[in-house]
């Protein structure tokens, strides 16, 4: 018994004749075909989804800017902890408590131009750990 089987191309389509056992070949076949097909398309994440405003993923942010800042940062944070306790205090004070040369100076009993070597002495110690 001779049964059609229709083949569809995006452009046209085509009817053959075939046998019986030969259809039911050609129909599981079409089944591994599309299963193939699905599990590809499932593989695969299309990024015009995401692009929303015509720019792929746009960003304000730098984020290699950032992360080198990042890494500078956690270097800067390792050198300072290697400086000794006085010289941490001092930094602190200098830096982070944003107190002048002068009160420092002042607090500890000594001349500006003391605060000022140890600072000096500080900072390139900070350059040989950050090298």
């Amino acid at each position: 018994m001779k049964i059609e089987y229709t083949y569809r191309f995006n452009n046209e389509t085509i009817t053959i004749e075939v046998t019986e056992g030969d259809y039911d070949i050609l129909i599981e076949l079409d089944r591994i075909e599309r299963n193939v097909n699905q599990k590809e398309t499932r593989r695969h994440a299309s990024l015009d989804a995401f692009n929303l405003d015509g720019n792929l993923f746009p960003s304000e942010e730098d984020v290699e800017a950032e992360c080198i800042q990042n890494e500078e940062y956690i270097a800067l944070h390792k050198a300072i902890n290697q400086l000794l306790p006085q010289q941490r205090e001092l930094i602190k004070k200098v830096f982070f408590e944003n107190r002048t040369i002068v009160s420092i100076a002042r607090e500890e009993g000594v001349g500006e131009s003391a605060i000022r070597d140890r600072l000096s002495r500080i900072y390139i110690k900070l350059k040989k750990f950050l090298k």
